[in-house]
């Protein structure tokens, strides 16, 4: 049974990615992997992407339409479709994740870490603060995954995001730290796909050189897709542009979860 992880790194630009997360390049020049090219949606602000990401519709259709809109996601959503099919879900995830898909405003103290089955997602690690280490996140994310074997988790550190907006796009803090989560995923790559998962790696919106977004230049709405599959079998760097829109679908077709009528992007051909 297919089951998907999606790492949504906050603010990681396409260009940067290509050029200096290593092990993701390896498994896209040895054909390992396969890189898209997403022009995002707008505006290229993180709330609005998140919803955009998991719900496969424009901003304009969701409403979530600016960072300071903090609500329940309204519309058919990944987490939403993979819990209603019985599947496990699961996130390490800033804490607007939980807002979105459990609960609104988010409680610092009970809604921090949560195992319920009755929760749209059943196994949330959430954080409140731009600057928390990333390094700490993908090991809470790593044993979700051996604990739970969630049928879709998402892994969404914001540490690209705090290095860009701090020092700006054009520095060497944002481009390490570019390099420094590919090694964190390096490891973790190697054991999810022996436990079966497919990979996403994305971003939600880039980052220019003053440390902005929320415009629709490139720098700040062109982003990477990485597709890391369990067979080893990748169609390299393919040059496709292609949508946020597509995700939504992708994960849900193969998961073999019905896809909701709103989401009406076409699901990628990953062979």
């Amino acid at each position: 049974m297919a089951k998907v992880i999606l790492v949504l790194s906050d603010a990681l630009r396409y260009d940067v990615a290509k050029d200096n997360m290593g092990f993701l390049g390896h498994l896209v020049e040895t054909k390992q992997a396969g890189l898209y090219k997403i022009v995002g949606e707008l505006p290229s602000m993180s709330r609005p992407m998140y919803e955009t990401i998991h719900t496969g519709v424009p901003s304009s259709e969701h409403g979530v339409v600016a960072n300071s809109i903090a609500r329940l996601s309204k519309m058919p959503n990944v987490f939403r479709s993979v819990r209603g099919a019985g599947k496990v879900t699961a996130a390490a995830a800033y804490s607007w994740f939980s807002e979105l898909y459990n609960g609104a405003p988010f409680n610092r103290i009970d809604d921090r870490e949560v195992d319920d089955e009755r929760l749209v997602i059943q196994h949330g690690r959430f954080y409140t603060q731009d600057e928390f280490p990333d390094v700490e996140l993908f090991m809470s994310a790593a044993l979700l995954v051996r604990r739970f074997s969630p049928d879709y988790l998402l892994l969404h550190p914001m540490g690209m995001d705090y290095h860009g907006e701090t020092y700006g796009s054009d520095s060497k803090e944002y481009r390490n730290h570019a390099i420094y989560q590919d090694a964190l995923l390096a490891p973790l790559i190697v054991e999810w796909k022996e436990r079966g998962y497919t990979v996403f790696v994305t971003g939600d919106h880039g980052i220019n050189k003053d440390g902005g977004h929320g415009g629709a230049s490139p720098e700040q709405r062109t982003v990477p897709l990485f597709v890391i599959q369990p067979n080893g079998q990748g169609r390299g760097d393919t040059d496709e542009i292609i949508s946020h829109l597509q995700i939504a679908p992708t994960i849900l077709k193969l998961l073999d979860v019905p896809i909701p009528e709103t989401m009406k992007a076409k699901p990628l051909s990953l062979r």
